[in-house]
């Protein structure tokens, strides 16, 4: 038998800073201590070149074809086709693993070399018809038959969680090839800060003894941060820090002065890996208030966890971060879009240190035991083999 020679179809790879994206990075790396020899195709994340080819002795290597922005969230890449028949060519595939949404991940079924090999589908989200951003219900008109076409090709599905696979109006139709893996994280991934890194976080927090609530995501749409700035009005003697950078900074920067909050609740942007560690190594919490199940995980629930941080998240019916919770005993779900709701449980958890100790020492076991990245790539590597019995992960192998 040979080794399992398995493609990634992703949007970005790191740099790009993404929760996707760092667990593709984690995941390859993973699979092949798992004897699976992985590489990826993904997305320039630099519009103006002409795309990547892995360098000699690059491992994992990852392929970068030329991408023009961005439309609705997804890459513009006119290219990929050609890369992913080149790849194809190029790397030789056993199995396509195919991560969306993502609408290059479509080409898979144009390309002849492509339909010629199985699929694995693995659904970090669906693309969710929002009630806020409206231009999202008509995006997805013209995205869903080509996701139904690529899922009733697809030989398996990879779902994150139960509640998001139940809920899901598109895995519906095909919930009989429907596997569950969690995402995962690989705590060696993420450093321990150093003593400047530490430095710039207690002055990003501004050296008080405030109880210190940190979160970190995209500003945007989905996720709820101006429901954290409505519950840190009700919460005294509390420094609130949202970490990201998107199109809804300029919005919420004017909600946190309309309530006089400017010196509780800051915005400091984009920050680099190390100071991020930094602020969640220093934090008392992690909020995650997100308002769909366009928030379908939470990876950085799991980030947390690797600080032995507890969290509060918002309990979104039929989708993932309640569920990350409850399985790992780490945190609190509240209802989301209820400011009071979640400063009670920030609030708690503020004047109860022992429960704070408690939650993130069970954050620590879940991360070890079921969401670290060692496992989950074992239970991905053993769906590989049910459709590759023709190849074999015979254990650790070297770069290829």
């Amino acid at each position: 038998m040979k080794a399992m020679r398995v493609l990634h179809i992703g949007k970005f790879y790191p740099p790009f800073a993404g929760g996707i994206e760092h667990f593709l990075a984690d995941l390859l790396p993973a699979l092949n201590r798992q004897g699976v020899i992985a590489a990826a195709l993904v997305h320039d994340e630099q519009p103006r070149r002409g795309g990547q080819q892995p360098l000699p002795g690059d491992h994992p290597p990852v392929y970068r074809a030329p991408c023009y922005g961005r439309l609705l969230y997804a890459p513009v890449s006119p290219a990929f086709p050609f890369w992913l028949n080149r790849v194809i060519r190029e790397f030789q595939p056993d199995l396509l693993h195919l991560h969306l949404p993502n609408t290059s991940a479509f080409w898979a079924w144009m390309v002849p070399a492509a339909r010629r090999l199985p699929w694995v589908v693995h659904w970090h989200a669906d693309v969710v018809a929002s009630a806020i951003d409206r231009r999202m219900a008509l995006a997805y008109r013209l995205y869903r038959p080509f996701e139904q076409r690529l899922l009733a090709a697809s030989q398996a599905i990879i779902a994150t969680s139960p509640p998001y696979l139940e809920a899901s109006a598109a895995l519906a139709p095909w919930r009989a090839r429907c596997h569950i893996v969690p995402l995962g994280l690989d705590p060696a991934r993420i450093a321990d800060p150093g003593p400047a890194a530490r430095e710039r976080a207690e002055a990003g927090w501004g050296r008080t003894s405030a109880f210190r609530i940190l979160a970190i995501g995209r500003l945007t749409y989905y996720k709820g941060h101006d429901i954290l700035i409505r519950a840190a009005a009700a919460l005294p003697d509390t420094r609130v820090l949202i970490v990201g950078t998107g199109e809804h900074r300029d919005r919420l920067a004017a909600l946190i002065q309309s309530l006089n909050l400017n010196g509780r609740v800051h915005l400091p942007g984009f920050q680099p890996e190390a100071d991020l560690n930094a602020l969640l190594a220093c934090c008392d919490v992690l909020c995650l208030p997100s308002l769909e199940r366009t928030e379908a995980f939470g990876l950085v629930l799991l980030e947390a966890m690797r600080f032995g941080k507890p969290v509060v998240v918002s309990d979104i019916p039929g989708s993932g971060p309640g569920w990350v919770v409850s399985q790992a005993d780490h945190g609190v779900p509240v209802p989301p879009g209820d400011p009071n709701a979640l400063a009670m449980a920030l609030r708690e958890l503020q004047h109860n240190p022992a429960q704070r100790t408690a939650r993130g020492q069970a954050g620590l076991t879940a991360l070890r035991e079921q969401f670290g990245i060692e496992p989950v790539a074992a239970a991905i590597t053993g769906l590989y083999r049910q459709l590759m019995p023709g190849c074999h992960a015979p254990g650790a192998l070297n770069p290829p």
